[in-house]
């Protein structure tokens, strides 16, 4: 196996148990925590528990920090664990009203209110003006600040934890010189459509209370929808919001096939986790790429000497 160092503390107690092959870490750019899962060989020595800090470094590098969330055994007494990182806790349930907070700020609060631990979160520079979020995971409320932000500063953030710390950065601070190519992947399955995210016309509703009237705002694509038939995207839209802006920001969006990437067996890389982004040179068929694209999901596998990853991408026309 790569050199995957494994620590479970329970008390003032660290364990460092023996582990089968087959450990692997999972992360996506967006409402997933950072997740392993590993298979420990029960001895006499060792005892932890669920809710144990795990701790685990590769070839000497930092790479994961979290904790114990299910345990499941054999007869042989192996034992798997799956640990989830703190955005695990971004699964819990609240209401939050604020106002006039920029995103990081927002994820401040929550952390603190939390408990969580917070490492370098950057300025997202927007103040949002005022939200009610109520009965909705932190998730969700985290989400929905990062599109705001996202429509008014096309800007795209991504909220990881950097071994133990919550980290907010901009995705193009997350650049790798990493290629992806025939020879560095086993294999790769894409596909193309028009039956899922795709949309030629945009339509929103706002109901102006002053004037006790309708307004409809629409963005269309007129030889998309000759092509295509009319695929038509609908929404209600609160007061304060630019319809026009918001309806021409989702035709952007949305007016084109999904393609879908994802590569198998790729060679690992530890910096790679979801929000990366890697230079993918690739011939599919209908188009040949050669650009950045987004991990927007990947799953790293550590076995006897060997490292790989299973990389599911985005970037221009791509959407996973």
């Amino acid at each position: 196996m790569a050199n995957v160092e494994i620590a479970i503390q329970n008390g003032q107690n660290i364990y460092y148990p023996a582990v089968e092959e087959g450990v692997t870490w999972e992360t996506e750019r967006k409402g997933v925590p950072g997740k392993v899962v590993f298979t420990v060989l029960k001895d006499a020595n060792i005892a932890f528990q669920e809710g144990n800090a795990v701790m685990i470094k590769v070839d000497g590098t930092k790479l994961f920090y979290g904790f114990v969330f299910q345990k499941k055994r054999d007869k042989q007494q192996h034992i798997e664990v799956t640990a989830y990182d703190q955005l695990r806790y971004f699964k819990n349930k609240d209401t939050y009203v604020y106002s006039n907070k920029r995103l990081d700020e927002l994820i401040r609060m929550i952390a603190s209110d939390f408990r969580l631990n917070v490492g370098t979160v950057e300025n997202t520079g927007f103040k949002i003006p005022s939200r009610v979020e109520q009965n909705k995971t932190l998730f969700d409320i985290v989400q929905t600040a990062h599109d705001i932000t996202l429509e008014n500063r096309k800007k795209m953030y991504v909220l990881y934890d950097d071994y133990g710390k919550l980290t907010l950065k901009n995705i193009e601070s997350m650049k790798l010189d990493l290629l992806i190519d025939e020879e560095s992947g086993e294999n790769f399955d894409y596909s193309s459509s028009i039956d899922g995210e795709t949309y030629n016309k945009i339509k929103l509703s706002y109901e102006n209370e002053k004037t006790g009237k309708r307004e409809i705002y629409i963005a269309q694509h007129s030889k998309n929808m000759n092509d295509w038939g009319v695929l038509q995207y609908f929404d209600t839209i609160k007061e304060g919001v630019n319809g026009k802006a918001k309806a021409d920001a989702l035709l952007q969006l949305y007016n084109q096939k999904t393609r879908n990437l994802t590569i198998k067996k790729a060679f690992g890389d530890l910096r790679v986790r979801g929000g990366s982004a890697v230079v993918v040179g690739l011939n599919l068929g209908d188009i040949i790429v050669q650009k950045y694209m987004m991990v927007e999901k990947v799953k790293h596998t550590f076995e006897e000497s060997e490292h790989w990853m299973d990389l599911t991408l985005r970037g221009g026309e791509f959407i996973a």
